[in-house]
């Protein structure tokens, strides 16, 4: 059989853990027989980053900006523990974090369903997509410990040397401090981005701060995507018969677990994260979501929304058998393959991408899944697979 192929390469980065040791599994099993895989390779793993001291994770974004798609692994951003257990030259920041920062774009996650694994909300009928701006806030902080009584300020130096200062706190005992930014074209970006998405996909745009007590902060993003929304997307909104409002955080949050689903729920970069996982859980496995980066400068970026799944990895090198979930993993490369194709005219990589999930979902729905889905189907006598079983399974229906 010929393979298909592929006009311009994607960027690859490996990652982590369980996650990196199927990433491995999924091309060789599920790609390469089928397509001729062009990628321009970057490891992310913790290791490498440190080896150089995190410049590939800026060489793989600058990578993105030029071959416009990018798929990626999992990846460790490491704690205190993570620094002792890798031996690591400092507590490395987010690769992810640095990346979206880079791409200046926003993140699309949504459930991936399948018939047999049934949302725990059981008014959900519909997936619900959350789009997390991807830059700043509490992942672009500065962190202080305050030692003792004393006053903490922000201060503003303008470029022509004018000074603003406005009194954080005036500590009388030992403490905390945290500062955060965000930039306005960055945020209005994030406007732009959720309102062309909803007019692609036809759904409601919801979006949800804490402007109450956050008055010039969360105000700011309020206000940003109010006013690009009256200036620019109204009439389209209004043409394509769907609906933007703006809400409190907790608000959205008691409507969404009232509602049916299919809408778009923006959130700045904190609750988005917080709010995805919970979204990915209620409807079945934080391993059945998709996620993916979109730059208003035309840059993608696919991923899975979860972690390197370190207690399977640790298993595994004991030689022990593991049932971890490949499916998000599998659809950040259909995800990507999928884009390029349409980028380059190339149908044909775009169909096999289209059956690629087709041919996973249908091995789940078949009643052949790994652990964390058999525990919560409704199909009858469900079969747990082993996780490179269940790769086996889809390299079989795809041939």
């Amino acid at each position: 059989m010929s393979k298909i192929q592929m006009m311009t390469p994607i960027v690859e980065m490996d990652g982590d853990e369980m996650t990196h040791i199927l990433w491995g599994m999924i091309k060789e099993k599920l790609i390469r027989p089928f397509v001729d895989l062009k990628t321009i390779y970057y490891d992310l793993g913790l290791r490498h980053r440190d080896e150089t001291d995190d410049q590939v994770t800026i060489d793989a974004a600058n990578a993105i900006k030029q071959y416009k798609v990018g798929v990626k692994c999992a990846t460790i951003t490491p704690n205190a523990a993570r620094v002792e257990e890798y031996d690591l030259k400092q507590m490395w920041k987010s690769p992810n974090g640095t990346i979206r920062a880079a791409l200046d774009g926003t993140v699309f996650r949504a459930p991936i369903l399948v018939k047999g694994i049934e949302p725990s909300v059981k008014c959900w009928k519909a997936p619900i997509t959350l789009a997390r701006h991807a830059y700043g806030d509490v992942y672009r902080n500065a962190e202080m410990e305050i030692p003792g009584p004393g006053k903490v300020e922000l201060v503003y130096t303008s470029a022509a040397g004018n000074e603003q200062r406005i009194l954080v706190h005036d500590f009388t005992d030992a403490g905390i401090v945290q500062g955060m930014h965000n930039r306005m074209s960055s945020i209005e970006s994030f406007a732009r981005n959720c309102f062309s998405y909803a007019l692609d996909v036809g759904q409601d745009l919801w979006f949800a701060t804490k402007d109450t007590i956050s008055k010039t902060y969360d105000q700011t993003f309020k206000l940003t995507f109010q006013r690009i929304f009256d200036e620019e997307y109204a009439e389209q909104f209004k043409e394509a018969g769907i609906e933007y409002f703006y809400t409190l955080i907790d608000d959205a949050v008691a409507r969404v677990m009232k509602g049916e689903g299919g809408f778009i729920w923006a959130c700045k970069n904190y609750d988005g994260d917080v709010m995805s996982d919970m979204v990915s859980s209620a409807f079945g496995s934080l391993a059945m979501m998709t996620s993916v980066l979109v730059s208003p400068h035309g840059y993608y970026e696919y991923e899975a929304a979860h972690g390197t799944v370190q207690k399977h990895y640790y298993k595994y090198l004991k030689g022990e058998k593991t049932s971890t979930n490949s499916v998000a993993t599998i659809f950040a490369w259909t995800g990507a393959l999928a884009r390029i194709g349409t980028i380059n005219n190339n149908p044909e990589l775009v169909a096999f991408a289209k059956k690629l999930e087709e041919k996973t979902l249908a091995v789940i729905e078949s009643g052949r899944m790994t652990g964390d889905l058999a525990r919560m189907t409704t199909v009858e006598n469900a079969q747990v697979l082993a996780s490179e079983e269940f790769l086996d399974a889809v390299a079989e229906e795809m041939r």
